[in-house]
Formats: C-alpha cells, sequence, structure tokens
C-alpha cells in the first residue's frame, strides 16, 4: 500500500477469469475464499481474497475505520490491473462490500452479499443473535478497549480450537450447517481460515468486532451497482433479519431466502449460484 503497510491476498479459481473481489468473514482470513475455487474455475471467474488488516498476511492498521478499506481495495486492484471487478461479502465482510460498493462505484459492476452481517446496533436485526455474539457486540460498542483486551486474550484458544470457535459464533447449529461441517474437507477450509486469521494474534479480529458493533459510516441506500443478497433462513450465526434489512435497504436489491440452508451451508451449497449472478454484470 502507498503507507507501506503490505496487503496478503489469495487467488482462486481463473487466473485469466473475470475478477471478483472476495470479502472474507470475522474472524476469518483470505483461505475461505477456497469455498469458491472450482465454482469460480467452472465460470472462468478470478477470485481474489484479501485479507483484512491485521488478519493473516495483511499487516495490522491502528485505528482504521470500514471506510477505510476500500482504499486498499483500490490499491490491491491497481497492482493487479483490474479495471472493473464485481466484490462479494461473506458474512462479517458485507459491511465491507458495502463500503466499496459506495466508495468506488465507478469500479464495481456488481455487489454480493452472502449471510450478511448487517448494522448490529439496530435492535430488530440482532434480537435473535445468539447470547455470546449479543455481549460480544454490545461490550464492542459501549467498552471497545474493554472489549479488544477480552478478544485479544481469547485470541490464542480460539486459533488453536476451531470447533469451539464455531460454537460461539452459533451456539447451536441447524441440522444444515451441522452437515455440512461434518464433511472434513469443508470443516478444515473453515478450520484453516480461522487458523490463519489469529496468525498475528487477536489485534486484528479484536478491532474488527469494535468496528462491526458500531453504526455504519456507509449508507446502504447510497449503493447503485446491481446487488443480490442471499440469506438462509435457518442461520443462527447472522439471524435471517439482517438479510432482509440489507434487501430492503440496497436500491434495487435482489434477495432470496433459503428455507433450507443455515450460514455455513449457504455458500457450500449455493456457491454456483452466488458467483453466477455475479459473473453477467462484467
Amino acid at each position: 500500500m502507498r503507507d507501506g503497510r503490505r496487503i496478503g491476498y489469495a487467488e482462486f479459481g481463473a487466473a485469466g477469469g473475470r475478477p471478483v473481489l472476495y470479502c472474507h468473514g470475522f474472524p476469518a482470513s483470505r483461505l475461505d475464499g477456497r469455498l469458491g475455487h472450482e465454482a469460480a474455475l467452472r465460470l472462468d471467474l478470478r477470485l481474489i481474497a484479501p485479507d483484512r488488516p491485521g488478519y493473516g498476511l495483511s499487516d495490522y492498521q491502528p485505528a482504521r475505520r470500514i471506510t477505510d478499506w476500500p482504499r486498499d481495495v483500490l490499491g490491491l486492484a491497481d497492482g493487479l490491473a483490474l479495471e472493473r471487478f464485481a466484490v462479494l461479502g461473506i458474512s462479517g465482510g458485507a459491511p465491507y462490500a458495502i463500503a466499496c460498493a459506495a466508495a468506488l462505484a465507478d469500479r464495481i459492476t456488481a455487489v454480493g452479499i452472502v449471510g450478511g452481517l448487517a448494522r448490529v446496533d439496530i435492535a430488530a436485526n440482532s434480537a435473535r443473535m445468539n447470547p455470546f455474539a449479543r455481549f460480544s457486540f454490545a461490550l464492542a460498542r459501549r467498552a471497545p478497549h474493554l472489549s479488544q483486551l477480552f478478544n485479544r486474550a481469547l485470541a490464542p484458544a480460539l486459533r488453536d480450537s476451531p470447533r469451539w470457535m464455531l460454537r460461539l459464533l452459533s451456539a447451536k447449529l441447524p441440522p444444515p450447517d451441522r452437515k455440512v461441517l461434518a464433511d472434513a474437507g469443508t470443516f478444515a477450509i473453515f478450520a484453516d481460515a480461522f487458523r490463519e486469521g489469529f496468525r498475528q494474534g487477536g489485534r486484528g479480529a479484536a478491532l474488527d468486532l469494535t468496528l462491526l458493533a458500531q453504526p455504519w459510516e456507509t449508507a446502504p441506500e447510497s449503493i447503485r451497482a446491481p446487488c443480490h443478497v442471499w440469506h438462509g433462513e435457518q442461520d443462527t450465526t447472522v439471524p435471517v433479519e439482517m438479510g432482509r434489512w440489507l434487501a430492503r435497504s440496497v436500491p434495487g436489491c435482489r434477495a432470496s431466502f433459503f428455507p433450507e440452508d443455515g450460514h455455513f451451508s449457504l455458500p457450500v451449497n449455493r456457491i454456483d449460484e452466488i458467483l453466477r449472478a455475479l459473473a453477467p454484470a462484467q
């Protein structure tokens, strides 16, 4: 980056394919982009997944904001000679994808949100989150310094035990999520992405939680690129009310809600449909 920081990224799919910028979940890393590798190959898409600051290979950035992320994305896109590209936000990556779509309107061809975290400061959005998640976001919003100390202390245990992390993220996984996570290969993708997210310790994730807990600086109503939201109605990690809020907030947004999917099953079961929807707009 121009300020001397390094941004780590991974590429999946077709090396010469149409570009899709992937905003990873929370807490995770560039490695969860592996979920889309085979589908991106089939669809001739180049899936580019950067680590946010403090995660994986990307240098920590003190006092950053979500609205700083589009500048990093622009630096990466220019470095890779990408003129225009779609952006895809998964779970906690949704606010970052929204920020990119608003700030880089002349470069973004389409935006996709999968199981996307919406504004957690809106009570109706977060009412059905599990108790640990509600507590974590409330603490991050009201006492960010204490929250960051607490989450940095948790980081080693979370890094070493992905299954424990999954239990914290979703107190009671629905059957569709249990089914996909029972597959060793699928679980390994999520586990590797979580572990890599804590490569540098917990600073990146702790600050990310603080940012995700705050009211948004970007208005979803300002987005003009074609937008599609996908959400599982059995999602116990990011309740479906968040997907419905996003669908109402982005002008002209197309939304698909799946009664038979949860949070983790959705990107596994629907990845071809998701990536195909982003491709025609390019």
